[in-house]
Order: structure tokens, then C-alpha cells, then sequence
């Protein structure tokens, strides 16, 4: 029995070790030498769509008449974008908001001070609005204006689909990367080794955004002109090598 036990506690005694093996290897491994670099990769899109945010804003003595008197302008507006052409699903409420108005008398030295008034309300409606064909944001806008648009607005021109700018901004990154681990390691006089990790920080997506102060546009002015340009989109990758010595 004891002859049968003992090659048994061999075997035992070498499983449980295989674990603290691995991960000796492994820790081993972690502190080869190693060369960490970071690779910045761009790409640039001409949009082919734009994103309007219009606000209209109404005051009044009563929460009533000025929520009817902004819902009276916003419905215009709304009404306004399906005849350019805009989809419903294009069309989205991004705020609504119902503000008290107060006045805050001014007290004089010595006197208590004076409570506030209220002197009415002031609501407001964002509309976001998705133009798809670039050639109509200056009509758009324009004619958001004439129906009662009167708060700052702004223009953001996006892509629907960047996947192949992204692509070609990663490939450019890594390149990048590439080429400033093969310098270093010229430079320090040893072998570049191969790839041991590549990780990407998140892209980054251009939001550009241009305002417009809507207040300020007469009704009776031409549409509005628009440069839609390029977008810039950006990838930053970390890669690690092994050195080869």
C-alpha cells in the first residue's frame, strides 16, 4: 500500500504546483523588457448631415398664456420642418421648461427687506432637428426664425456612418505607434520585439458646434449661408513591444 501511496503523493505534490509555476511564468513575463508607446491616428469626413437645436421661448402674466403662446410658435415650427422635408423621427423635444418671473425691489439702508414679486412666466421649448440634405439647413433655419425661433440656437454637422473614417484613423494610429517604437528602439540600440498589447483610448467624435443668434436675424433675410467643411475624427492607441536583446 505505502508503494502505491507514495508515486500518488508525487503526483499531488506537482499538480498543486503547475498553478504557482504559472503564474511565476507569468510575473516573469510581466517584467520582461518592454517598450510602451502611444499612437495618435486621424481622418477627415465631410459631413452629410446637420443637427439644429431652435428654441422658442414666450413670456406672459400667467403660466397659461405663455405656455399657449409657445405652444402656438413651436407648432408652427414643427409644421414648418415637415414642409422642408424633415421626417418625424428627425424631429425630437431636447427641453421644456416653465419659469416664474421675480422682481427683486431694492431696499434702502436701514429699511426690511421688501419680499420679491412675481411679474409672470416665462416658458421655453428646444426643438432638435436632424437635416440630412446639407443643400436646406440655411432654408431651415431662415424659416425657423420667420415662425417665432428666438433663443440662441446651433449647428452641429455630424456623419451617419464614420466607421470608415474611424478605420482608417486606427490604422493611421498604430502606424504611428510603429514608427516611434522602431525609433526608440534604434535609438537605445536593441531589437524590436513583437506586439504584447495594443489597447484604444475611446475615439474622439468632432462635435463642432456652431451658434446662431437667432434673435438677431430679420425674417426678411436671405437664407442663411453655411460651410459645412470637414470632420476631424482622432484615435489614440497604447502598444506595448518586447524588446529583442
Amino acid at each position: 500500500m505505502a508503494g502505491i501511496l507514495a508515486p500518488l503523493r508525487l503526483a499531488l505534490v506537482l499538480l498543486s504546483l503547475f498553478p504557482a509555476l504559472a503564474a511565476s511564468l507569468a510575473a516573469a513575463e510581466d517584467q520582461a523588457p518592454r517598450i510602451v508607446v502611444s499612437g495618435l491616428g486621424t481622418a477627415r469626413q465631410a459631413p452629410d448631415q446637420a443637427m439644429l437645436s431652435l428654441t422658442v421661448e414666450r413670456e406672459a402674466k400667467t403660466a397659461r398664456a405663455a405656455l399657449d403662446a409657445n405652444s402656438q410658435a413651436m407648432q408652427a415650427v414643427l409644421e414648418a420642418m415637415r414642409a422642408q422635408g424633415v421626417a418625424d423621427k428627425d424631429l425630437q423635444t431636447s427641453n421644456f421648461s416653465i419659469q416664474p418671473r421675480w422682481i427683486y425691489p431694492r431696499s434702502m439702508p436701514g429699511e426690511e427687506p421688501q419680499p420679491p414679486v412675481l411679474v409672470g412666466y416665462s416658458v421655453v421649448n428646444s426643438l432638435t432637428v436632424r437635416v440630412r440634405d446639407l443643400a436646406r439647413v440655411g432654408a431651415v433655419l431662415d424659416q425657423a426664425v420667420s415662425l417665432g425661433v428666438n433663443r440662441d440656437g446651433q449647428i452641429r454637422f455630424t456623419n451617419s456612418d464614420p466607421s470608415q473614417a474611424l478605420v482608417k484613423a486606427r490604422r493611421a494610429a498604430v502606424a504611428d505607434a510603429i514608427t516611434k517604437a522602431q525609433t526608440l528602439a534604434e535609438a537605445a540600440g536593441v531589437g524590436l520585439g513583437k506586439i504584447l498589447e495594443i489597447s484604444e483610448a475611446s475615439p474622439s467624435v468632432p462635435r463642432p458646434m456652431a451658434k446662431v443668434a437667432m434673435a438677431a436675424m430679420a425674417p426678411e433675410a436671405a437664407p442663411v449661408p453655411i460651410a459645412a467643411g470637414e470632420n476631424n475624427f482622432q484615435v489614440s492607441v497604447q502598444v506595448i513591444f518586447a524588446i529583442d536583446q
